[in-house]
């Protein structure tokens, strides 16, 4: 989503070639494989398409070939979010010889992720949960926060732990999924009630037209919502528990692309069908 947040901090020393790339640490992965086991996050670059996988070992591309690359230094991405072109924003664990805090609260990159720096709650906060709109972020770390900017945050009350946000274009809509139910705010996120019959979802994106939301539940059942995630509509199944969704809109219709413990999957037709294009 895209967001307007102010460039803050001094630029992470750190690059793809990074000396301290922790052993182990794959820098790439063959084609039609995933480059790693944990998946945080997947979001599509608005600039020119690229998907972006974040995991456990960093920010990786996924090529035409089938190819996954990683950009930039092993960070730990347990929070992402696109705001657009060449613009991300992070939060988790740097890896060794990352100059980085940690926990690397909320970081931000200008470059596609080549370099990160630190915009602010260096030192406290991991965001496990985290969102960007127009009106600023939305981020969870055990207590839910909002910032117009990036860097200076107001603590605001959630009725249950989410484990995933995903907000409006103009931010003042805001969906949680929670293992007591879906939750909705219409007041960018200041107060939340449930939604009556929605899914029982796990992972959980808006796409940039303001209406289309979509979903998956823990079984791997894929949820499209047409009305801002009021009403939602049953989709494929899976077959395999869910670790991130994304949803965009092309000149071909709706993009969905859903990382699940087994493969990434993309649907070009608003969720109708899948294709699996990287596996584990």
């Amino acid at each position: 989503m895209l967001a307007c947040l102010a460039a803050a901090g001094v630029l992470a020393g750190c690059s793809s070639a990074d000396p301290g790339t922790p052993a182990g640490a794959a820098s790439g992965a063959p084609a039609g494989a995933l480059p790693s086991a944990h998946i945080h996050g997947v979001g599509i670059d608005p600039g020119d398409g690229t998907l972006l996988l974040a995991t456990h070992d960093g920010l990786f591309q996924v090529e035409e070939d089938g190819k996954s690359t990683r950009v930039g230094p092993v960070i730990d991405l347990m929070g992402f979010a696109v705001a657009g072109p060449g613009k991300y924003l992070a939060s988790g664990h740097p890896g060794s010889g990352v100059d980085l805090p940690e926990p690397a609260g909320l970081i931000e990159t200008t470059d596609g992720g080549r370099t990160w720096r630190p915009v602010s709650r260096q030192g406290e906060s991991d965001f496990h949960a985290l969102t960007v709109s127009q009106a600023g972020v939305l981020a969870y770390d055990g207590a839910l926060w909002r910032s117009t900017s990036g860097e200076e945050w107001a603590e605001v009350a959630i009725p249950f732990e989410p484990a995933a946000l995903a907000a409006s274009p103009d931010g003042q809509q805001a969906l949680a999924t929670t293992q007591q139910g879906l939750l909705r705010s219409s007041d960018a996120g200041s107060s939340w009630s449930e939604v009556d019959g929605a899914p029982l979802l796990q992972v959980v994106d808006w796409a940039p037209d303001g209406a289309t939301v979509a979903g998956v539940d823990p079984a791997g059942q894929v949820w499209m919502s047409a009305d801002s995630g009021m009403n939602w509509q049953e989709g494929p199944q899976l077959d395999s528990a869910p670790q991130a969704v994304d949803v965009s809109v092309t000149d071909a219709g709706t993009r969905v692309v859903v990382v699940t413990t087994d493969a990434l999957l993309e649907s070009m037709d608003s969720g109708g069908s899948f294709d699996v294009l990287l596996e584990n």
